[in-house]
């Protein structure tokens, strides 16, 4: 007896509630530059998906960083960069001040185009 299942991660539906979690923080805190997440906080924003929080967390920031939003420069991606803290257990994440900017004013999330990605 042969059982045959396959469990394919959806990166893109973690990386927008990844980018929601984010809007909502930056709405909250309007003077921060960069935020720290625990990564117990992504483990339930992910719906207590294990492997997503850990195994699979760079893929989805991958994509996550793909995000822009329009600026008075162009479009610009709402991450310059980030950094996993396996020690600390923490997501840290530095924005773009333009594209930080924008998104305070209320102009909306421009998401990466899924049929590019494999």
């Amino acid at each position: 007896m042969s059982i045959n299942f396959t469990h394919k991660p959806n990166y893109f539906l973690f990386a927008q509630l990844l980018i929601r979690h984010i809007e909502g923080y930056v709405i909250k805190h309007p003077d921060a530059n960069n935020a720290i997440f625990d990564l117990r906080d992504i483990y339930e924003l992910f719906r207590q998906d294990l492997a997503s929080t850990t195994t699979n967390l760079d893929g989805i920031l991958n994509i996550a960083d793909e995000y822009t939003i329009d600026t008075l420069n162009g479009d610009q991606k709402i991450i310059s960069k980030y950094h996993i803290d396996a020690e600390q257990n923490s997501l840290l994440i530095d924005f773009n001040a333009d594209a930080l900017n924008s998104l305070r004013e209320g102009k909306a999330i421009i998401a990466p185009d899924a049929t590019l990605h494999q």
